[in-house]
């Protein structure tokens, strides 16, 4: 089975979520800037799974993703983008480019938005406030600037998490692998694996060399870089103690500390 999986499908079923991330951008953006946002751009796009998504959402909404791995991209067009109706497909464009100088046709975004911790490849405080002045750029005046962020005591620990995807006779088995950490620099060697119900395994389907920044240095940085505010949203909890995907901005309370939470900081130009 392992053989015959597609990875970049694999990963789409088990990580993401196009549809919820869209739907806390359209909540954020009308609420702050009482508005409905049009255009999109989403860095480090990969497939552009959530470009399409905003995209088809409504008939005005452009997308732009950017990314720089051309087979990536390849697989985003004729797998997702494909997918789409002609007018929706025609406002979704795909290009190969690096975040810190998109260059021409990237700019006038009414949000930017990097996902699934895409930023941490950039291990310098200097590259990191390159990449958010850029993404700044790209803004209209009222833009924002969104990011998701993850931490907790056990985002420095050296572990494997398992966690079932689909039922167990057509679903397989998604493995979170945080192989090598080092507590000076917060620099993390992580793995997806994939196993499957034949037992088959696909290994280090996808490896990530990260630095993993906190919260702190991040909303630091994002001053440095020329924001003029950011705001937190921490997800709540269900009755297990578990998030339960919806994300709320922060006052100036300190939430629970816990082992293990995602957040979403939004940056307004």
């Amino acid at each position: 089975m392992a053989e015959q999986s597609d990875p970049f499908a694999l990963y789409m079923k088990a990580v993401q979520n196009p549809g919820a991330e869209n739907d806390f951008v359209d909540r954020v953006f009308r609420t702050m800037r009482g508005r409905t946002p049009a255009r999109l751009r989403e860095d480090f796009c990969g497939t552009a799974a959530i470009s399409c998504d905003w995209a088809a959402r409504r008939p005005g909404n452009v997308a732009t993703g950017l990314d720089l791995d051309v087979p990536t991209l390849a697989w985003g067009r004729a797998n997702n983008v494909a997918k789409l109706g002609p007018d929706a497909a025609a406002r979704v464009r795909l290009m190969r480019r690096n975040v810190l100088s998109p260059g021409a046709g990237t700019g006038g975004q009414d949000v930017v938005l990097a996902v699934n911790f895409s930023y941490w490849v950039f291990k310098e405080r200097g590259m990191l406030r390159r990449y958010f002045a850029a993404a700044r750029r790209g803004l209209v005046r009222d833009g924002l600037f969104i990011l998701d962020i993850l931490g907790g005591w056990e985002l420095l620990e050296e572990r494997r998490d398992a966690t079932q995807i689909g039922g167990k006779k057509r679903g397989f088995t998604y493995i979170w692998e945080q192989a090598r950490t080092n507590p000076i620099t917060h620099e993390t060697l992580c793995h997806i694996h994939f196993r499957f119900r034949d037992r088959s395994r696909m290994e280090r389907a996808f490896t990530y060399d990260w630095r993993a920044w906190g919260m702190p240095e991040v909303r630091e940085v994002l001053a440095e870089a020329g924001f003029r505010r950011s705001t937190v949203y921490w997800e709540g909890e269900n009755s297990r103690g578990e998030g339960n995907g919806v994300f709320r901005a922060l006052g100036k309370a300190a939430p629970k500390n816990c082992p293990a939470h995602l957040c979403y900081v939004v940056a307004e130009r």
